[in-house]
């Protein structure tokens, strides 16, 4: 056999479906689901997620208790033609009664964006990715799109006149964090639901001044723009939404996208798809599984997911939300040990200002949290859950778990200040016992299977840190 032969069968091979250094994954769920999740999101845990658009110039919903019930990104579908919460009698109030949705985005300026500023903040947050709302529901593109349905609906043509997505790609990667992109599969402007009474999220009239054609919508315009971002930002994360809504995977033509993604896309390799492209998807199929405010608890830790919150009741800012209304810092790091534990990523949501600004407050959270994983990161980033902890939870719900090779760590939200006992251990050689951030000797003792802890008594100068306190327990796991 010559060498030319040998070269000619060798390639021939490798375009073998299934053989070769590549696979091919063909447009099915039982080919799809058996992708490997890029392993860089089960290590990564912490994420930034921005919602930032045309409904940050009213940034405006009344807060009222409920889960989504203050989406201030809501405000063309669910405020400005509510008179039963006071929408409507603030939409004219403030800006008239022949005041459009679309007269927003002159408006929609971003005169202070600085990416570079925005992508700082996020790394000092100790977060590992974020991702970017590139359209929400109003259709509204944050990027210089070619799809011939969003002339003049887009950030380039109308508002700031600059792309948005590119200019934050590029200074978080800088940073070295990865990026990602928020798309909505949804338009309320042009997709009918079965979730209004009207079957339709806006008033008719609009629906048909602005609607892209429904027999157009997926080949010409939604399949096109999540190629496009693709092509032009190579997402490391694609979180489709609403997807899930009225139409299957199949009706959205998902199957035949993500086989497209995985096999040809240049980000084939790291990108990652949520769950939400179908409504036969949530909980089912995608690489993870997303929740928001806790409304599907029962999605780890078998699976990848994902929990994502805004750091108040919103997503998207909203000027009636106060002090009161957001989270403390203690209660923000308490709830990203909690999704840690159960094997989850807390995707953390900034919502800027119209001029791009990112509000203070919101700012110090992160802040804070980025204080908290400077001593804690070990036992936060590439940890796994640990099987034992059902069963010591049982015992104190404010003590968590996680493991990372063979060390195990023990998340104490409240100090323990009675000492801390460990169940279902055996003691291994070399075992030893630490508290992250200091430096000092942890005193324990193991007997009868048990392992017992006793907290050091710290001043305010010696304690490591605020809001949580891990003990390290080196040595004592079989390891991955």
């Amino acid at each position: 056999m010559t060498q030319a032969t040998i070269v000619m069968f060798v390639s021939l091979i490798l375009l073998l479906p299934g053989l070769g250094c590549g696979q091919d994954y063909a447009p099915t769920w039982e080919s799809l689901d058996r992708r490997p999740l890029p392993r860089w999101f089960l290590d990564a845990k912490f994420g930034i997620f921005i919602h930032w658009g045309v409904y940050s110039v009213p940034a405006w919903r009344e807060v009222t208790t409920g889960r989504y019930a203050s989406y201030a990104e809501w405000y063309y579908a669910r405020v400005m033609f509510d008179r039963e919460n006071g929408g409507r009698e603030f939409h004219d109030r403030v800006y008239g009664k022949d005041f459009e949705y679309r007269d927003f985005a002159p408006l929609f300026r971003a005169e202070l964006y600085d990416p570079d500023l925005w992508a700082a903040l996020f790394a000092r947050s100790g977060a590992r990715y974020v991702v970017l709302t590139s359209k929400h529901h109003d259709g509204y593109c944050l990027w210089p799109t070619k799809s011939p349905f969003k002339k003049g609906w887009n950030s380039m043509d109308v508002g700031p006149r600059r792309d948005l997505v590119g200019d934050l790609a590029q200074a978080v990667r800088r940073k070295g964090l990865r990026f990602g992109l928020y798309y909505s599969i949804i338009e309320w402007e042009t997709n009918p639901t079965h979730r209004t009474e009207t079957g339709y999220f806006i008033p008719k009239p609009l629906v048909d001044r602005y609607r892209i054609p429904e027999d157009r919508y997926v080949d010409e315009h939604l399949i096109p723009q999540l190629k496009e971002l693709v092509l032009n930002y190579r997402p490391a994360v694609i979180f489709g939404d609403a997807g899930e809504w009225d139409r299957t995977a199949a009706e959205w033509k998902t199957l035949d996208f993500l086989a497209w993604l995985y096999n040809r896309a240049p980000n084939k390799d790291e990108v990652v798809v949520n769950d939400r492209f179908g409504k036969d998807m949530p909980g089912k199929h995608g690489d993870y599984y997303s929740s928001e405010y806790q409304d599907a608890e029962s999605v780890g830790a078998y699976h990848p997911w994902e929990e994502s919150r805004g750091v108040g009741g919103s997503y998207g800012f909203n000027r009636d939300e106060n002090i009161d209304d957001y989270q403390t810092s203690e209660a923000l790091v308490h709830e990203l040990v909690d999704i840690v534990s159960r094997g989850g990523n807390l995707l953390l949501n900034v919502g800027p200002t119209a001029d791009g600004r990112i509000p203070v407050i919101m700012q110090q959270r992160l802040i804070d949290i980025g204080g908290w994983l400077a001593v804690n990161g070990e036992a936060i980033y590439g940890t796994r859950p640990w099987d034992g902890a059902a069963r010591n939870r049982k015992r104190d719900a404010s003590v968590f778990f996680t493991k990372k090779g063979r060390d195990l760590y023990v998340i104490c939200t409240c100090w323990p200040s009675s000492g801390l006992v460990v169940h279902g251990l055996a003691r291994k050689e070399g075992m030893e016992v630490g508290l992250l951030g200091y430096e000092g000797d942890i005193p324990w003792r193991f007997s009868s299977g048990l392992l017992r802890i006793e907290p050091p008594d710290l001043n305010p100068a010696q304690v490591p840190c605020a809001h949580a306190w891990i003990f390290r327990i080196g040595g004592v796991l079989q390891g991955d």
